[in-house]
């Protein structure tokens, strides 16, 4: 008997639960994961959208770095929104697009997918939006945006020029929030646990 494969979430911060029905409805098992532990018992981690300063310091405080940056490098990953700024190679805050000054500050990062972010980068809170993408209807908010890939990154879908969906090996990369959409699984849910099944 073949075992459930276990997707899980990274729980410290951001929306997590809103992902169970989508990878349920793919028949695996969903768990929202905060502790190394915990990290050991799934076969891939999603990185949520959120906040990712505040990710980012709770990944130090409780001191989870080289626990998940050693679990990332044998599982897939997806990053949703702050959580593509976080597998980001390289990140930028830029305030050109709200009309401000453009002021650029590196951020600490995964670098698991060879592609530069820009944080924000669609403007404040107020800018926030939802968009269709390959058919399904997503969110962007407060959502960072991808301003350049290597070659060999694989860009699965663009909104107003931009890359919004990327696919690099065992990572991929949303800079939207697909399960906010109430219909189960979505597109980019169900290419990510092909993901994970293939590996």
């Amino acid at each position: 008997m073949s075992k459930t494969l276990k997707i899980g979430c990274l729980a410290l911060q951001g929306c997590v639960e809103r992902h169970r029905p989508h990878i349920e409805a793919l028949g695996m098992d969903f768990a929202p994961v905060k502790t190394a532990k915990d990290f050991e018992t799934v076969d891939g981690f999603i990185l949520p959208g959120g906040e990712s300063t505040t990710m980012l310091k709770l990944i130090d405080r409780f001191g989870l770095w080289d626990t998940l940056a050693e679990q990332f490098k044998a599982k897939p990953v997806w990053g949703i929104c702050a959580g593509s700024i976080l597998i980001a190679e390289k990140v930028f805050y830029s305030s050109k697009r709200v009309g401000e000054e453009q002021t650029k500050q590196v951020q600490k990062s995964f670098g698991l997918i060879p592609m530069t972010v820009e944080r924000n980068g669609y403007g404040r809170q107020v800018d926030s939006h939802t968009a269709n993408v390959n058919g399904y209807e997503v969110s962007l908010i407060r959502a960072p945006i991808i301003q350049e890939v290597s070659n060999d990154v694989e860009v699965k879908a663009s909104h107003q020029d931009d890359p919004v969906w990327v696919d690099y090996g065992q990572y991929m990369a949303t800079t939207f929030h697909p399960e906010l959409t109430f219909d189960f699984p979505s597109p980019m849910h169900t290419a990510f646990a092909d993901k994970v099944k293939a590996a």
